[in-house]
């Protein structure tokens, strides 16, 4: 099975577990450039369930669609646990979704430091019990670090519903 099959049966999980709760779910992506939003809607009758989402690669994108804030830009950074929790819930909140995710990071190859290296990610979930976020340092190229984001993004979310 190829990577991307296997974030499509992901997705397909998440879609049934969703319709089973009468859940809808939103995304905020950077680091993954809509990857998340591609496999959701690989799926088919996802759209009773995924609203749709935001590609927030910019910082500007991130405050002024997301309402993450500025002065926590400057603080943390967009990478760091507090922006994408910010994301998450701006997600849920913009387009009124009772679940959304969020992913922030650093795909590289370049863009890490040594207190923010490549790989460094951050994925989130926002839904009307709170929000979570975890953290993540990813190994591989950019490609694969951006199916490692997405696919720990699907896989906490089924966490979340019960459904790991």
């Amino acid at each position: 099975m190829g990577e991307l099959d296997a974030l499509v049966r992901l997705a397909e999980q998440a879609r049934l577990a969703l319709g089973r709760r009468g859940l809808t779910l939103s995304t905020a992506e950077s680091c993954t450039g809509g990857l998340l939003g591609h496999v959701l809607t690989e799926v088919p009758g996802i759209s009773e369930q995924y609203r749709g989402g935001l590609i927030s690669y910019s910082d500007e994108l991130k405050e002024v669609e997301l309402g993450v804030s500025n002065e926590l830009l400057a603080r943390h950074g967009a990478v760091s646990a507090q922006a994408c929790r910010q994301m998450a819930e701006g997600a849920r909140q913009r387009y009124t979704s009772d679940v959304a995710l969020a992913v922030t990071g650093i795909a590289g190859p370049d863009g890490g430091t040594p207190r923010k290296p490549v790989g460094l990610t951050y994925v989130g979930i926002a839904d009307e019990h709170g929000a979570d976020v975890r953290r993540f340092v990813w190994r591989g190229d950019r490609h694969a670090n951006k199916l490692d984001s997405a696919r720990a993004g699907l896989e906490l979310l089924l966490e979340r519903l019960g459904s790991a």
